[in-house]
């Protein structure tokens, strides 16, 4: 039985290939209100805080490749409803279109893409002793969300908010992979993250201590699906953060276990799902 991931694993930032960094950034600028932390050549670093959440890589070449692995979403996590609210206005006030609005029981959530089509959910938690359960489980749904009572938060507090607020963290990141079993073994069997939920046989949530996913992966874009061509707009890699060097080091070392390829990389040791998609694992230093 594969040792379980540290409970206090948590999300660093995401990476996405964009054609037109100046384009994107405008969007998360402006439209999403991520604030610019640092530019370097041809990536940008954007966060609401301390912290990284999304790095842009421009690639003028990339292009949309339907039907493969790569991202479905990442999940931007706000403290409160009330920033969930604020982020809606700002959508709103900015005409950005919108794909869609789910109460998943655990959480609130947001649905829209960026300029280049890449999917991004704004979500916000329900406290962690409201989360429904059946026998122990976490249990979640897609049910109407309760928009009103969203925008109902902006009454007691309307000034307006043009930036993110410091405390937004990458919740999750949702994938597309080509075959379930390989990537829970991976997810599951070699990080050592706990099987939250199946739906449909289609899809698997996982996470670490017992939070509702850290990481999604599905089959929507088709049973063995592809990965990405070269020069694809979409997901670089994402960062797995653990609590010290040595909790790393025991995931590092199942990952060699596996005879799977661990590769230096600037922020960690990148290794990569049998779908391809990236996981740089890093260490919180103490």
């Amino acid at each position: 039985m594969t040792e379980a991931i540290h409970p206090d694993t948590t999300l660093g930032h995401v990476a996405l290939s964009v054609p037109s960094l100046e384009r994107s950034l405008a969007f998360y600028q402006n439209v999403l209100g991520m604030q610019l932390r640092r530019r370097e050549n041809h990536t940008a670093y954007l966060g609401a805080g301390q912290t990284d959440l999304l790095a842009l890589h421009e690639n003028p070449e990339a292009k949309r490749a339907p039907r493969t692995s790569g991202l479905y979403h990442f999940a931007i996590l706000v403290p409160s409803r009330l920033e969930l609210a604020r982020a809606l206005r700002r959508l709103a006030e900015a005409e950005w279109p919108l794909q869609g609005f789910a109460d998943h029981l655990v959480s609130e959530a947001i649905y829209l893409p960026d300029p280049d089509g890449n999917g991004i959910e704004i979500y916000r938690d329900r406290p962690r002793d409201e989360w429904p359960r059946i026998d122990g489980r976490i249990q979640m749904a897609t049910d109407p969300i309760d928009l009103e009572g969203i925008m109902a938060e902006l009454q007691a507090q309307p000034e307006a908010a043009a930036s993110l607020d410091p405390q937004t963290v990458l919740g999750h990141v949702h994938l597309h992979v080509g075959d379930l079993h390989q990537s829970s073994g991976f997810y599951n069997g070699v990080l050592g993250f706990d099987r939250i939920a199946t739906l449909a046989r289609s899809a698997e949530f996982v996470s670490a201590g017992g939070y509702h996913h850290h990481i999604a992966y599905n089959l929507w874009a088709g049973r063995d699906a592809p990965p990405p061509p070269p020069n694809s707009i979409g997901l670089s890699y994402y960062v797995v953060k653990l609590p010290n060097p040595a909790e790393l080091g025991k995931v590092a070392d199942r990952v060699r276990r596996a005879d799977l390829a661990l590769e230096e990389h600037e922020f960690g040791l990148l290794v990569r799902d049998p779908a391809r998609n990236g996981v740089v694992l890093t260490a919180i230093e103490g």
